[in-house]
């Protein structure tokens, strides 16, 4: 009986350290490198098991440990990696991204209190007309701000390559961006280039308060010098956030930082990345 009962402990024991939500393997402490892996792919996008070792100073034998254990509970799916251009010889190289249990383990308390804070601004003006203006502008502060530290890399960058600047400088801050050239339909006329960007650590704040996305775009256009247009956001469910920077705009010096009023473009919702290509 007693070996009985000490076996049903064991097992019970057993029981209570397996998580039984997404949120619970996250922040379980035994599994703190694990946590840290997945927060690594939250911050820079979808990231190769060699890209996780370099950040996180592990083998990459280890880092496909905890890849693994991700990818069995739900949190991390694996993925062929997107490739811009021509491709090489060889199989694409894989990559492991947040699926939206993932993000929502790491998203669900801070994004509460960012959707309150937000909400208590808007209903202090009275709510309305003037409440999501008042949102807009706390937006349109917020994106200046940050904008303030892109300005030098745009000003150092050639005339042509400002669109890949600002791109590097939106993925040091996480957001994973690249750009991708858009042939003109113009025989010889330049190309233009589409900015996008495989994570957005505002995206469930911004399916609610769409100004967010709004106030990034006119930031956009007056770091770039021109009028650029908003073709998908990860908010609105695309699987990137897609910007149109026409040839001018990789061409212009005009760069400013933001004053927070200007750029009237408002997104252009529920085009994919694929057929963006083509909208202009």
């Amino acid at each position: 009986m007693r070996e009985h009962a000490q076996q049903q402990e064991a097992e019970s024991a057993s029981s209570c350290d397996v998580p039984v939500t997404a949120a619970e393997v996250l922040l379980d402490g035994h599994r703190a490198t694990r946590d840290r892996v997945a927060r690594s792919i939250l911050d820079h996008g979808p990231s190769s098991a060699a890209d996780l070792a370099n950040r996180l100073g592990l083998t990459t034998a280890a880092v496909r440990r905890h890849l693994d254990g991700l990818v069995a509970t739900g949190l991390v799916e694996s993925r062929e990696q997107r490739v811009y251009g021509s491709r090489g010889r060889g199989r694409p190289a894989k990559v492991f991204a947040l699926t939206d249990a993932g993000r929502d383990a790491f998203y669900q308390a801070y994004d509460q209190l960012a959707a309150d804070a937000l909400r208590w601004i808007a209903d202090s003006v009275g709510g309305g007309k003037a409440g999501e203006e008042a949102v807009a502008a706390f937006a349109r502060a917020r994106f200046g701000k940050q904008a303030e530290k892109y300005l030098e890399a745009l000003r150092l960058a050639a005339a042509g390559e400002r669109t890949e600047a600002l791109a590097q400088a939106l993925s040091a801050d996480g957001y994973a961006a690249t750009v991708r050239r858009v042939p003109s339909a113009a025989a010889q006329a330049p190309a233009g280039a589409q900015l996008c960007q495989h994570h957005c650590p505002v995206a469930h704040i911004a399916e609610q308060f769409p100004q967010l996305c709004e106030a990034e775009t006119e930031v956009f256009s007056r770091l770039l010098g021109t009028h650029v247009q908003r073709l998908a956001t990860i908010a609105h469910g695309d699987g990137v956030c897609t910007t149109y920077v026409p040839a001018s705009g990789a061409a212009s010096s005009s760069a400013r930082v933001p004053s927070g009023r200007g750029s009237d473009a408002a997104p252009t919702a529920g085009t994919s990345t694929e057929d963006s290509a083509s909208a202009r």
